[in-house]
């Protein structure tokens, strides 16, 4: 699966509990599954306001506030309020196990709690942060996709939250000529190396899907396929948006 490839390469991740506005939507048995059957620690950071057909928006317990989106114009608008008072102790309740869960993988954070001191937002999102990509707690967002409900915050927390290739250890792999482990930092001064994660036919051509680790790949360039022991030719580049494409010079 996507979730123990992600596993396999150390890849940080944030999960999105989706189609709340269903029936039988079940957030909590959802989160639950989560943790045992994928084996990590989920860090709930939105709970859903309301379920089923009643499915309003989010309560974000990071800022605790509620946050509701318009069925107007399919939830491009959205507008923060104070959490309802039937949802105020569960929000309370849950904030109290996100700090908890923080405080035992940040020692700053840990400190200012056992202190009962105020621990301010942007040193919650910074431990978030931290403990996402050290692979630590795994962020729980939700919503209802379709209605584009939950859409903004998830994608704000994909950015903030998971990290750049700055913030990651050089990748690592093994010289198939000389058998030596080697590794490449991600900049553009670095020989080139990437992983092909997914080959589809376009048009009756092949086109592979690169994760580039390091170096420049120009159009019409050549690559050594490492498993097939061969040397290939990049004839054009693109990048991907969902289903559109961008022809591009290099990568």
């Amino acid at each position: 699966t996507v979730w123990h490839q992600a596993d396999r390469y150390g890849v940080p991740k944030i999960a999105f509990v989706n189609k709340l506005d269903r029936l039988g939507a079940n957030f909590h048995g959802t989160v639950r599954m989560v943790r045992e059957r994928l084996g990590t620690t989920p860090l709930i950071l939105q709970l859903p306001w309301g379920l089923e057909e009643d499915f309003k928006g989010v309560i974000d317990i990071v800022s605790m506030k509620a946050i509701e989106w318009s069925d107007d114009d399919l939830g491009i608008s959205f507008q923060e309020a104070d959490i309802p008072e039937d949802y105020a102790e569960e929000a309370h309740r849950y904030r109290e196990k996100m700090i908890e869960l923080l405080a035992d993988n940040n020692d700053d954070i840990m400190e200012r709690y056992l202190s009962e001191e105020e621990i301010d937002i942007q040193s919650i999102r910074r431990a978030i942060r931290q403990a996402t990509i050290k692979l630590a707690l795994v962020p729980i967002y939700c919503g209802a996709a379709l209605r584009n409900k939950g859409i903004q915050p998830l994608l704000d927390g994909i950015v903030e939250f998971l990290p750049s290739p700055l913030d990651v250890p050089p990748v690592k792999g093994i010289n198939p000529k000389t058998k030596e482990s080697e590794t490449r930092s991600a900049t553009v001064k670095e020989s080139f190396s990437s992983l092909a994660f997914k080959v589809a036919m376009d048009q009756g051509r092949k086109m592979t899907y690169l994760r580039i680790y390091s170096g420049v790949m120009r159009q019409g360039s050549t690559i050594y396929n490492t498993t097939k022991n061969i040397i290939e030719r990049a004839a054009r580049v693109m990048r991907m948006h969902a289903n559109k494409r961008e022809r591009i010079d290099q990568a």
